[in-house]
């Protein structure tokens, strides 16, 4: 097959997806997309139905090497990388950062911890794909922690950054379920957050369970060393004058003085030091896979009705955070907080996810 040089070949944006990425050279030079794509494509070797991107093709057309389209297309990486890494489904990430890439909408595989585009100030993740756009101009607070969140993933990797995080969040969004005398400063500071994301009276319009993990995320993040530090998680284990310790460095970082450990299972943060600091962290439930077509995550109409169901309900002092503990992106540390006694074991499902198994 002879491949022409397109005439105007732009570059792939970092970890765009390569079916974007072919879309938008079809868009910029009036090509059908379909065309372009069975061009630079080929069945697989396994013989299926799928098509794969042939990464000398792409080359071809667009006069870069392979290895400056893998370092941006992380599909055509050679070897694969580990997916675990970047969620599951994709998502358009920031659009002031996607405006200086002509020819339509990007479309990126977005790294675990990449919550907020701190040049544009807007947030990221969790995707509810609802269309809602999340300025953070008057939270700094939201945008500084995505820093301390990368200083986590360097000093303890990916795996331990992501099952730490993932549980300062469902952790936090369980204590703004419970009432205000049981809280401390974290309490208000996430009623006043809310209040700015989700002005009250515009909850049917503004509301997003996007925009309550943004509300949570700073204290979210300042939790989140002490589950990923594994001298922390043996303090949470070991004696009374041990686990004090820990508490006291939890009511720190909540501004909670008044937090003591409790001796039930009804504490989220005692919770998991008594069934949880023992065990290895958590990979990704969902692992982005090869033999399925990506598409953009979408709301199913069961999904839409419930979530105008928790917009009309919602109230930034009542038991906010409930709509959060349930939403998917916390899935795996959900399912381990409300299942303690099973054995997590992450074992293959076919090439696109895993499943977990007793």
């Amino acid at each position: 097959m002879l491949l022409r040089r397109l005439p105007d070949p732009v570059p792939p944006a970092r970890h765009e997806i390569s079916a974007s990425y072919i879309a938008r050279l079809a868009r910029l030079h009036g090509l059908d997309i379909n065309a372009l794509w069975r061009c630079v494509t080929e069945r697989e070797a396994s013989g299926g139905m799928r098509r794969v991107v042939v990464p000398e093709r792409l080359a071809a057309i667009t006069g870069r090497t392979v290895h400056a389209l893998a370092g941006a297309l992380p599909e055509l990486r050679t070897p694969q990388p580990d997916w675990a890494m970047f969620r599951h489904q994709p998502q358009p990430g920031c659009p002031h950062c996607n405006a200086k890439h002509p020819g339509g909408e990007v479309i990126r595989i977005m790294p675990h911890h990449r919550y907020v585009c701190t040049r544009h100030r807007l947030w990221l993740c969790p995707s509810d794909a609802d269309g809602h756009t999340t300025t953070l101009d008057t939270l700094p607070e939201v945008v500084q922690a995505q820093h301390r969140h990368l200083r986590i993933l360097r000093r303890h990797g990916w795996a331990v950054t992501y099952d730490a995080v993932l549980t300062a969040i469902l952790i936090c969004g369980q204590l703004w379920s419970r009432p205000e005398n049981e809280n401390g400063a974290a309490w208000h500071d996430w009623t006043r957050r809310a209040n700015i994301l989700i002005p009250p009276g515009t909850a049917e319009t503004t509301f997003s369970v996007a925009r309550l993990c943004a509300v949570v995320y700073p204290e979210a993040v300042a939790l989140a060393p002490l589950f990923a530090s594994p001298y922390w998680r043996q303090e949470a284990q070991q004696s009374t004058w041990n686990r004090r310790r820990f508490n006291t460095e939890i009511a720190h970082r909540l501004r909670h003085p008044d937090y003591r450990y409790k001796d039930h299972d009804n504490d989220p943060i005692s919770h998991w030091a008594n069934m949880n600091a023992k065990r290895s962290p958590l990979a990704p439930i969902y692992v982005h896979g090869q033999k399925r077509q990506l598409r953009k995550p979408a709301l199913s109409p069961a999904t839409r009705r419930a979530q105008q169901r928790r917009a009309h309900a919602f109230d930034a002092s009542h038991r906010a955070g409930e709509a959060l503990v349930a939403h998917r992106h916390l899935a795996t540390v959900f399912r381990r907080a409300w299942d303690p006694m099973r054995r997590h074991v992450l074992t293959p499902a076919g090439d696109s996810y895993y499943q977990l198994r007793p």
